[in-house]
């Protein structure tokens, strides 16, 4: 995260009032609660473990076994079960 100065994106009324508080300091100012994004949304990786998971999923259904799966997928035995049975 890169700082910014307050004096150059906030009006100056804002920032003599901030200055009443605190000067020359650090202030995190936090995102809105519904602006935030969801682990791995701005990644994509969300998106590919859900894809990998529905092919996980896909394979058990077609016969492969549980080790097989997790060879192919570089998983423990635990994992694939937990992807299998939704746990």
């Amino acid at each position: 995260m890169k700082y910014i100065k307050a004096d150059s994106v906030l009006p100056i009324v804002l920032v003599e009032e901030l200055q009443s508080y605190i000067q020359g300091g650090y202030i995190y100012v936090p995102s809105k609660k519904d602006s935030k994004k969801k682990w791995g949304e701005l990644s994509g990786c969300k998106l590919e473990i859900e894809q990998r998971n529905m092919k996980i999923r896909k394979g058990y259904q077609q016969g492969k076994s549980v080790e097989e799966l997790a060879d192919m997928y570089y998983l423990s035995v635990h994992s694939i079960r937990k992807i299998i049975y939704g746990k």
